[in-house]
């Protein structure tokens, strides 16, 4: 009996580890073969299965597996329903979810905290956060003990789904249950707050987590620190970062890019300079994703001769610029009025290899349209292969500025063909502009077809 049961757990150790590896047909093969040599599968086996196909493949998979199970004489139990039911969460499909709860009643299993929060969070996902709190009564009623995941779950959804007041709340009220928040706890509520714009409240429970006992991570201290930047408190994002730096915190390329994005929208560039320096003697390589970041916010400072060089030093570093790196220049280039700048740089994309650059296009329609150029606007519109609303809303929008409202009503009627339905503030100034010229007729025949393409969608 021992060796059957040393055999039968180095069998599910193997199964594991190919699951893991997404190999489910050598799992397969090995429980085959396991078998022909008298070792016999069991729960723990087929539970591994489950899951690895409901991550891996697809619920009806993972569902395949339990029929096996029943065959083989082993009945399935809370693990496998827990398996199913994370599996059709992750698909977002709440019918399918609640098919394996009921199933699971109908089995006789009794569901555990794990189920209860699986569900909670799925309905959470699908923005129905009243039926995730019933969930999340129904623990309680239940006579179930709470796990930290339940709390943190219900925490991070109704941030999430806008109910920051109510999370804030049940943050300040767990212990009554008998829970002390984790750190994991404080990051979902001080990240909820800061997305939330609620900056003070957030440091406030940074405040608070430094007094219970806990130590903040650098997760904690990037995001209140990200917060202070996005709401320009600049000054108090860059003391976030001294006192995270002071506690022996590291810093990842993208703090180092947020920290560096800040000084230069102040004007700091000495400081910028030596951030940068400090973090190449630290060791971290910025990669493009970082560098795009950094030249984005030079162009919206209007840095270009920076933004230039910038470009050189990725090239140097061996990076190649990607097509959404040239497009920053462009649309910094556009933003700032220059124009000619915008199309230089638009021909060097284009040398590059880059041909299919509909965001760049975009970017020169719009600022052509702004600067009154609508004759190179509609040139330009006519040269493109491929277009999307953005690119017809603002022609259209330029074209109603510039009074040539029949033009823009030819332009929205075949939007309204390819099924593109323009954004309200457009549409109105159309209507408007066609009625104010006496156009009474083609703005209700535009009106009409607006409407049935509202219909049709």
């Amino acid at each position: 009996m021992m060796v059957c049961g040393l055999s039968t757990r180095l069998l599910n150790i193997c199964i594991s580890s190919l699951c893991k590896v997404r190999l489910l047909a050598r799992a397969e093969v090995v429980i085959i073969d396991g078998v022909r040599l008298g070792v016999i599968p069991n729960r723990l086996t087929y539970n591994t299965l489950v899951h690895a196909y409901c991550q891996f493949v697809d619920i009806d998979a993972g569902y395949s597996v339990v029929h096996r199970m029943k065959e083989a004489g082993i009945s399935p139990d809370v693990c496998t329903y827990n398996s199913l039911i994370s599996g059709a969460s992750r698909n977002r499909s709440l019918p399918r979810c609640l098919d394996f709860f009921e199933e699971m009643l109908q089995e006789g299993i009794h569901p555990d905290v794990w189920s209860y929060n699986i569900l909670m969070h799925c309905f959470f996902k699908l923005g129905k956060p009243d039926e995730a709190n019933r969930v999340f009564q129904d623990i309680f009623l239940g006579d179930l003990t709470p796990h930290a995941a339940t709390f943190n779950i219900m925490i991070n959804g109704l941030c999430k789904n806008g109910y920051t007041d109510n999370a804030l709340m049940l943050f300040k009220n767990v212990q009554r249950h008998g829970f002390a928040p984790t750190v994991v706890t404080y990051n979902i509520m001080i990240n909820g707050l800061c997305k939330a714009r609620r900056v003070r409240q957030a440091r406030n429970i940074l405040q608070d987590f430094g007094e219970s006992g806990l130590e903040p991570d650098a997760i904690t201290y990037t995001t209140v620190m990200k917060s202070c930047f996005r709401v320009k408190q600049y000054d108090r994002g860059l003391e976030i970062m001294s006192e995270m730096k002071s506690k022996g915190y590291t810093f990842d390329g993208f703090a180092y890019c947020t920290v560096v994005a800040a000084l230069l929208k102040t004007g700091r560039m000495e400081a910028a300079n030596a951030f940068m320096e400090q973090m190449m003697n630290n060791g971290i390589i910025l990669d493009l994703v970082s560098y795009n970041t950094l030249l984005n916010k030079l162009c919206k400072e209007g840095k270009f001769e920076a933004a230039y060089k910038l470009l050189d030093e990725i090239e140097n570093e061996g990076f190649l610029c990607d097509k959404y790196t040239h497009t920053i220049m462009i649309d910094g280039l556009c933003k700032a009025g220059n124009i000619g700048g915008a199309f230089h740089h638009l021909q060097y994309m284009n040398m590059l290899g880059f041909h299919d650059n509909l965001v760049a296009f975009n970017c020169l329609i719009d600022s052509l349209g702004k600067a009154g150029e609508i004759d190179r606007a509609m040139e330009l519109f006519n040269s493109m292969e491929t277009r999307d609303c953005y690119t017809y809303d603002s022609l259209v929008f330029n074209l109603c500025k510039a009074g040539r409202f029949l033009c823009a009503s030819k332009l929205m009627m075949k939007c309204l063909r390819e099924g593109i339905i323009l954004l309200y503030s457009t549409r109105r100034a159309l209507l408007d502009g066609l009625r104010s010229l006496g156009f009474t007729n083609e703005a209700r025949k535009l009106r009409s077809k607006i409407m049935l393409a509202r219909l049709l969608r």
